[in-house]
């Protein structure tokens, strides 16, 4: 599963704010950048973070009220017109596993926004568990099917090996590549459904595949599991394509055809600075388009955040009831 994705259509659904509205974002944003500890992975500014969401512009909270309902058919949001003040950003990072600690005014932004949305987590053995990741390219790690490679990335779901994997996958952009051609490709099982025929869903909804997990996750066998999961009609997916494995011949012809199918209805964002897009991970795959990093402090970069909606369900797997998932 190589071949190159094809240019799909602009994706154009999203909100985009009033400069009042910005203002008013970028006044919460800097008043939570300034709260002590100013230590984004500490529970008090995680607090304060959660509180201070609840006054965001009341569109911004409309729309994330909406999409938490029903993420339509794209299982896409995009947020635009975010403060940000491009010439005050330092240099886009470049060492590995590289994450936000300290709070900034763009990590208070995507933070408040996601805890609008719903809960804030991370995974132990992804980038140390910081709640705020940094997506940047990684010299040496080019050719990487990861968040610090910078060659074609394939269509998956965010941790499809997991079951914890998040809900909602924030992405908010502070720069993107030199050439602003860098995109993310989004693709919604919704749409994708409908080009499926009926032998080939039944073939997705059984347990005749596996996941396999980045060497940082690895924890002995993968269970098997299906493609499709759910309501038949309205399907949750799981799967990589990268890392998920056909058990057998008839099940690899219907991968292929779940790939074929999600770049037939597929929408690229081209992302600006400024703007997040929220992927809704139970519906929607996502990837990304080559690009080629300078390593010049001005490449590509986006902060990551994961949500998930029930933060109960996965008490047993957060130390002290904390974010992070052991």
């Amino acid at each position: 599963m190589t071949t190159a994705l094809p240019a799909p259509v602009a994706a154009t659904v999203g909100l985009t704010l009033t400069e009042s509205e910005r203002d008013e974002v970028g006044r919460l944003a800097a008043l939570l950048a300034a709260q002590p500890p100013q230590l984004i992975d500490e529970r008090a500014w995680t607090d304060t973070a959660r509180r201070l969401s609840n006054r965001l512009p009341l569109r911004i909270r409309e729309e994330i009220r909406q999409y938490r309902h029903d993420p339509g058919a794209g299982g896409l949001l995009i947020l635009r017109n975010l403060p940000l003040v491009a010439d005050e950003l330092p240099d886009t990072p470049t060492v590995p596993e590289s994450v936000e600690r300290t709070a900034t005014v763009a990590a208070s932004v995507i933070s408040m926004i996601s805890l609008s949305l719903g809960e804030v987590v991370a995974y132990r053995a992804e980038k140390s568990g910081a709640l705020v990741q940094n997506v940047v390219p990684i010299p040496g790690r080019e050719e990487s099917q990861s968040n610090a490679g910078s060659t074609l990335l394939e269509l998956h779901v965010e941790n499809a090996f997991h079951p914890h994997r998040p809900d909602y996958v924030g992405l908010f952009c502070l720069r993107n590549d030199h050439t602003n051609t860098a995109g993310t490709f989004v693709s919604s099982i919704r749409r994708a459904l409908a080009l499926l025929p009926e032998e080939v869903r039944e073939v997705l909804a059984a347990p005749r595949f596996a996941t396999e997990p980045p060497p940082s996750f690895r924890s002995g066998e993968t269970p098997r599991h299906p493609v499709l999961e759910g309501d038949p009609q309205d399907p949750n997916v799981r799967v990589d394509f990268h890392a998920t494995h056909p058990l057998d011949e008839e099940a690899e012809q219907a991968l292929h055809s779940l790939r074929a199918a999600f770049l037939d209805v597929a929408a690229m964002l081209v992302l600006q600075p400024g703007e997040l897009a929220f992927v809704d991970n139970r519906v929607a795959v996502h990837g990304r388009t080559s690009f080629r990093p300078h390593y010049d402090g001005q490449d590509r970069w986006l902060h990551r955040t994961f949500v998930h909606l029930d933060h109960r369900r996965t008490t047993a797997h957060r130390a002290g009831g904390g974010s992070v998932l052991l």
